[in-house]
C-alpha cells in the first residue's frame, strides 16, 4: 500500500477512529500517564509438556518458556491489531509491522553487559521462527562479542562533550516524536517494538510492575517472572500444586478500550495454555 500523507516510515496514520480516541491523544499525550496493569498467573502445566514433546530429539538450543511466551504475545497482537496501534505526535497509527524486543545478559555478573534484541516477526511465523530468530540473535551476542547498532550509537555519544549531548538529545526526541530518526541509530532500539518483554525471572526476580516510555513507540510491555509451584483451586474445588509463571503486562490504555483488552488478554491466555497452537503460522485465527 502507498504511503499517504501523514504516514510515518514505521506506522500508517488511523484516519477513521472515533472522536474518543482521537482527542485522547490530544488531551492526555504522555504514554506514561495512560498505563494500564494488568496481571495474570499461568500454569505451566500444558506448556511443560509441550516443551518436552518439542526437545524430545535433544535439539542443541532446546525450547524454552521464553520462547513460548514471545511466540504467543506476537501471535495475539497479530491476531489482535489494535494492540499494534501506537500514539507519536498527538497521533495514532497502526505500525506496519510486529515485533518484540528484549534484552541479552552476556555474562551473568553485576558489570556484565547487556545487549538488545530485536524480533521482527512475519504473518507466516510460528514457534520453531522465534526459536531459530532468538537463537541467531543470542549466540550472535554471546559467542562474537558484538554489539546492535543502537548501543554502537550511545556508546559513541557517551565520549562526546556534555554541551553537545544536551544538544542531541534535544534534536534526537523531535526527530523520534515525528518519526524522523535515521533507522541505523534505531534499529534495534527495544521502544520501537510492538512489546518490550524483561525476563526477570531469569535473574530471580518477581513479574513487577515496569513502566511504559514516553520515547518510542512502544504501547506494551512484559515482564515474566520466576517460575514456582503455587496452589491452584481446581473446577471441584480442590486446590493443586503446580509449576506457574507470573506476568506483569504494562499497556497504553488510549489505543484500545477495556473490552478489546481484555479479549486480547483471553486470547493470550488461551494460547499459553494450548501452546500446539503456535505451531501453525501466527496468522492463523484461534478460536477462544
Amino acid at each position: 500500500m502507498a504511503k499517504k500523507r501523514g504516514d510515518r516510515r514505521d506506522g500508517k496514520l488511523l484516519r477513521n477512529i472515533d472522536s474518543m480516541h482521537y482527542i485522547m491523544p490530544l488531551m492526555y499525550p504522555n504514554r506514561c500517564d495512560n498505563e494500564a496493569f494488568v496481571a495474570e498467573r499461568v500454569d505451566l502445566t500444558n506448556i511443560n509438556r509441550y516443551l518436552e514433546k518439542k526437545n524430545a530429539d535433544a535439539p542443541e538450543y532446546k525450547y524454552n518458556l521464553f520462547q513460548v511466551i514471545v511466540a504467543a504475545f506476537l501471535k495475539t497482537i497479530t491476531l489482535r491489531p489494535k494492540m499494534n496501534y501506537f500514539i507519536a505526535n498527538y497521533n495514532m497509527y497502526e505500525r506496519n509491522e510486529v515485533s518484540a524486543a528484549f534484552t541479552i545478559k552476556k555474562i551473568f555478573t553485576d558489570d556484565g553487559e547487556e545487549d538488545l534484541a530485536f524480533i521482527h516477526s512475519k504473518p507466516e511465523y510460528n514457534i520453531d521462527s522465534i526459536h531459530s530468530e532468538i537463537y541467531r540473535q543470542v549466540s550472535s551476542v554471546r559467542k562474537d562479542n558484538n554489539k546492535d547498532s543502537s548501543t554502537q550509537s550511545m556508546d559513541k555519544i557517551m565520549s562526546m562533550p556534555l554541551f553537545l549531548k544536551k544538544m542531541i538529545g534535544r534534536v534526537a526526541r523531535s526527530l523520534e516524536r515525528r518519526g524522523k530518526m535515521p533507522q541505523s541509530i534505531i534499529e534495534t532500539d527495544p521502544y520501537q517494538s510492538s512489546i518490550v518483554l524483561a525476563n526477570l525471572g531469569s535473574i530471580r526476580l518477581k513479574a513487577v510492575y515496569h513502566h511504559l516510555t514516553n520515547w518510542g513507540t512502544t504501547s506494551l510491555m512484559c515482564t515474566i517472572g520466576e517460575r514456582k509451584n503455587r496452589w491452584f483451586k481446581n473446577e471441584d474445588g480442590s486446590e493443586e500444586l503446580k509449576d506457574s509463571v507470573d506476568l506483569g503486562i504494562v499497556l497504553d490504555e488510549r489505543i484500545a478500550d477495556g473490552y478489546y483488552y481484555a479479549k486480547s488478554i483471553k486470547l493470550l491466555l488461551h494460547i499459553l495454555d494450548n501452546p500446539e497452537l503456535l505451531e501453525k503460522p501466527f496468522s492463523e485465527a484461534v478460536e477462544f
